[in-house]
């Protein structure tokens, strides 16, 4: 049995794995095949999602794969992370944004928050039975848990508390679908970071829907990451009806899958995660400060986003606190740089730094682009 083939590997000396992708290729009709990532980069493991997808013959098997990440917040592939998260605060508590490449919502990860891929044919695609599997396992847990699977496939804890969401990614012959498992997540945290970064933004990319939120620790103490996790596997496998079967650990490195550093450079690349956020517009006021501290003026920014970048810029600043060729030229600097703090400040620097200026004057521009800055 493959499965058995695969936990001798798992045994073998630095538990090395190099053998997994070929051992992959190959199993009966039926078979299932619990995978569980030793990795918690969040990058890693969404290419470790891609590589499966990409590489294992599914037509006749299913996979599930187990995976946790380090704190980071994940959107959809159709969303926008500077509405769906704070970047700013991201930025300043080290917590990454990923783009993943199925659609629905921004979900908040760390340890906490369990990971389960449900990899499968197109044919054999089936998110009921996959949800089964994950509230068989809490009910086998803890019998009298009230969980159920929504019509829009998420877990409800309670009949109210959202302890799960649901996303998939449909290719021509194979598919898989992925969800999560809140069980001792950061709550803090995670209300923290879901909200948007500047008001103002408009845009007809997907919107999550938010829920409220419970941990399954918070209902049982008994409910542990790990114990959840091995009781996951085993309703899996018995679902699936393979015998005698366990979870192999798997390291997604370059040396048992070949291709996937590949795959995670793209998906930590700035062009993928916020290059690939469709078309929107900031339309917001601005409270600006005199350099003296003794007056404060209103302005309005408008700003049109494209691939990530600024395709136009205009801002409305009344003209006895500024003037407007000013305001034109340093919109104008603006124009195609990312829409990302550290570029946009580049960008505008040649500008700023370009003529000497009345003092006053000068404070009041760098106060304006501080400003439009911070909305990134």
């Amino acid at each position: 049995m493959v499965l058995q083939s695969l936990c001798a590997l798992r045994a073998q000396a630095g538990a090395s794995l190099s053998g997994l992708p070929a051992a992959l290729e190959h199993g009966g009709p039926g078979a299932g095949l619990v995978l569980r990532s030793l990795s918690t980069d969040v990058f890693r493991n969404l290419a470790l999602e891609d590589w499966i997808h990409d590489h294992v013959d599914l037509r006749s098997r299913g996979v599930l794969l187990l995976w946790r990440n380090s704190a980071a917040v994940v959107v959809g592939r159709h969303q926008n992370p500077w509405r769906e998260c704070d970047l700013r605060l991201m930025r300043r508590s080290g917590v990454p944004v990923a783009r993943r490449r199925s659609g629905g919502g921004a979900v908040f990860h760390d340890l906490g928050n369990l990971n389960l891929t449900f990899f499968s044919s197109r044919g054999g695609y089936d998110r009921r039975r996959n949800l089964r599997v994950v509230t068989g396992a809490l009910e086998a847990l803890r019998p009298g848990i009230d969980v159920r699977a929504t019509d829009r496939f998420d877990i409800l804890l309670d009949g109210h508390y959202k302890i799960s969401g649901t996303a998939a990614k449909l290719g021509r012959t194979v598919a898989y679908h992925h969800c999560t498992l809140l069980c001792s997540a950061d709550r803090r945290l995670l209300s923290s970071l879901l909200r948007p970064t500047c008001p103002g933004i408009h845009s007809n990319a997907t919107a999550s829907l938010p829920s409220p939120v419970q941990n399954l620790l918070d209902n049982d103490p008994s409910l542990t990451p790990d114990g959840i996790l091995q009781q996951l596997a085993e309703q899996y496998l018995t679902e699936w009806g393979v015998r005698g079967g366990s979870v192999v650990a798997v390291q997604p490195d370059e040396q048992s899958f070949a291709g996937i550093d590949r795959s995670v450079s793209e998906l930590r690349s700035w062009d993928w995660t916020h290059g690939r956020t469709p078309k929107f517009s900031v339309h917001t006021t601005l409270e600006l400060a005199d350099p003296t501290g003794a007056e404060v003026c209103t302005a309005t920014a408008h700003l049109e986003v494209k691939s990530g970048r600024v395709e136009s810029c205009e801002l409305s600043v009344p003209p006895a606190w500024l003037p407007g060729a000013a305001c034109a030229d340093l919109a104008a600097s603006l124009v195609g740089a990312r829409f990302c703090p550290l570029e946009a400040a580049a960008a505008a620097a040649p500008f700023l730094q370009s003529e000497p200026r009345d003092v006053d004057l000068d404070a009041r521009l760098r106060n304006l682009c501080e400003n439009i800055v911070a909305l990134m």
